[in-house]
């Protein structure tokens, strides 16, 4: 290694074969040289490993690390924890970067010290296209939704200082669990004019059947509430609070629901300046 790297590129894979040649030559392709790359292979039971290898000689900042599969956190995490690098920037490895990713990424650290997250806009490929278009960043926002995919630079003191990724989150939402816990004591984001991420789109992946096993999804969403409880009751007060809200809301809407009659001639006279029951 010529000199220590001030960016540690993380690669996480599992059965990628067909695609990790195209996301590492993505890397080698940065106009920012200042790198290491280090490879995780979370237990590939295809030809992974063979096409890694061939990495390694292609150029001596590229690394591997063959781990037993435990998912993609943990090897997020053996990765990071090997890194040399003050900065760190994950890489799933079926996705791809845009050349000056990483360039535009050190920029913006180096103009800004106290920034916490960089990342870029994205688009899809795959079996669908098109920009990814991702709401605009805010703390706030972020307790109910995901805005920063998993490819942003951050700084391994601050995984450091959270414990790295939470291998708990086992069916997925590891990146959106992992954003909060790094941003919700505060820390600036930024999101760079530039499209430097590509994420691919496969008609099976882990995400996607995420999104169509609700008791999954609702399982890692509940474990992120109880985890990070703290910043919900910021939000809408103690838990005492809630069931009493909602207890009051269910028993007007029970009362309201039963008088069908009176709902009826709501609706009727206010489209229709009528209504179909005479009042008692």
């Amino acid at each position: 290694m010529p000199s220590t790297p001030i960016i540690s590129i993380v690669v996480t894979c599992y059965n990628q074969a067909p695609f990790i040649d195209e996301a590492l030559n993505s890397v080698l392709e940065q106009t920012y040289q200042n790198w290491e790359c280090i490879i995780v292979n979370d237990g590939s039971t295809d030809h992974t490993e063979e096409v890694i290898l061939k990495w390694l000689k292609k150029d001596i900042r590229f690394q591997y690390i063959a781990s037993v599969n435990k998912g993609v956190s943990n090897a997020r995490n053996i990765g990071i924890e090997k890194a040399l690098g003050t900065y760190i920037l994950p890489l799933d490895g079926d996705d791809i970067f845009g050349t000056r990713y990483v360039e535009l990424g050190i920029s913006e650290f180096n103009k800004h010290p106290d920034l916490k997250v960089v990342y870029c806009k994205a688009k899809k490929f795959g079996t669908e296209t098109g920009y990814w278009v991702l709401p605009v960043f805010s703390m706030e926002k972020l307790r109910y939704v995901n805005m920063i995919f998993c490819s942003a630079i951050f700084k391994k003191e601050d995984w450091n200082a959270i414990c790295g990724y939470d291998t708990n989150m086992t069916h997925g939402l590891e990146d959106w669990e992992f954003w909060i816990a790094l941003l919700k004591n505060g820390g600036e984001v930024k999101q760079l004019d530039y499209v430097g991420f590509f994420y691919r789109i496969k008609e099976r992946s882990r995400q996607a059947d995420l999104s169509i096993d609700s008791n999954k999804n609702e399982m890692m969403c509940a474990y992120i509430s109880k985890k990070h409880a703290d910043i919900y009751i910021d939000d809408f007060g103690s838990f005492q609070k809630i069931h009493k809200d909602y207890a009051n809301l269910k028993k007007s809407y029970n009362k309201l629901s039963k008088d069908k009659r009176a709902i009826a001639n709501l609706f009727f006279n206010t489209f229709f300046g009528f209504k179909i029951f005479k009042e008692k």
